[in-house]
């Protein structure tokens, strides 16, 4: 799927849903939530996972479980980025120009 046809299905999908309509500092918290899933999952991954309510899980489960929580900050980073109208492409862009710029 191309970027910026993902960028529009978030887009049609969270509105749907009624997710879009949530203020700006809620999709924050959200991405702060998700954000942390990522550590965790990736915790998981290089560390472990010792608590005695969590089973222990192979490295492809918990490869997945991360892939799945790098998709719910990515789409809470679309959302956002909707929510000003950027497209993902212009972000990709000026992240690029930017660490030229400062490294080259």
């Amino acid at each position: 799927m191309e970027l910026n046809e993902f960028q529009r299905w978030v887009k049609d999908y969270y509105e749907a849903r009624g997710w879009s309509e949530l203020n700006i500092f809620t999709r924050i918290g959200f991405l702060a939530e998700e954000t942390g899933e990522v550590a965790r999952a990736i915790r998981a991954i290089e560390i472990g996972r010792d608590r005695p309510d969590e089973k222990t899980q192979s490295f492809e489960e918990n490869k997945q479980e991360l892939i799945e929580e790098l998709g719910d900050v990515l789409g809470n980073l679309i959302v956002i980025a909707n929510q000003y109208d950027i497209p993902l492409e212009e972000i990709f862009a000026a992240h690029q120009d930017k660490l030229i710029k400062r490294y080259e």
